[in-house]
């Protein structure tokens, strides 16, 4: 399986504004910090706030943050609401048209290995991509004002 862009970035999007707490941040510094589209993160943000995992405020001095505690945003909850299909192979979607699908033990084998796979998302939150937490700032340039939370 490969996960699309939107899901890579929804997850490097929360892990950035999981570094950075409760301090607000700007699309534009996420698309800067990353090299991806404005556009992209702008797209991403909405969907994202519209699940509940992002608070967005509006105005001259809006931006965005976390709206739930890392620890409570499990992997494989966002991965299944940002990804847009989970179909592998044909045979899962409503337009099947594979003529053996009936007598085929490759769909299950699929659907196994795709059930497991998502378990081991489902066994990680948010706070788990966070825990190389100096490096991860380092790597993104991100600091904290003195009355944030510390390391």
């Amino acid at each position: 399986m490969k996960m699309t862009n939107y899901s890579d970035y929804a997850l490097r999007i929360l892990i950035y504004l999981g570094l950075k707490r409760e301090r607000l941040s700007t699309i534009t510094e996420i698309a800067d910090c990353y090299h991806i589209s404005r556009n992209h993160v702008v797209k991403i943000v909405h969907h994202l706030g519209q699940l509940g995992y992002l608070d967005t405020m509006r105005g001259k001095h809006g931006g965005i943050r976390l709206a739930r505690a890392p620890e409570t945003i499990n992997i494989g909850e966002v991965i299944r609401q940002t990804e847009a299909s989970m179909e592998l192979v044909e045979c899962f979607s409503d337009q099947n048209a594979c003529i053996i699908c009936d007598s085929c033990v490759l769909r299950s084998i699929i659907s196994d290995a795709l059930l497991a796979f998502m378990t081991v998302l489902d066994g990680y939150t948010l706070a788990d991509l966070m825990i190389p937490r100096r490096q991860l700032k380092k790597q993104l340039q991100v600091t904290e004002m003195a009355n944030n939370l510390a390391d």
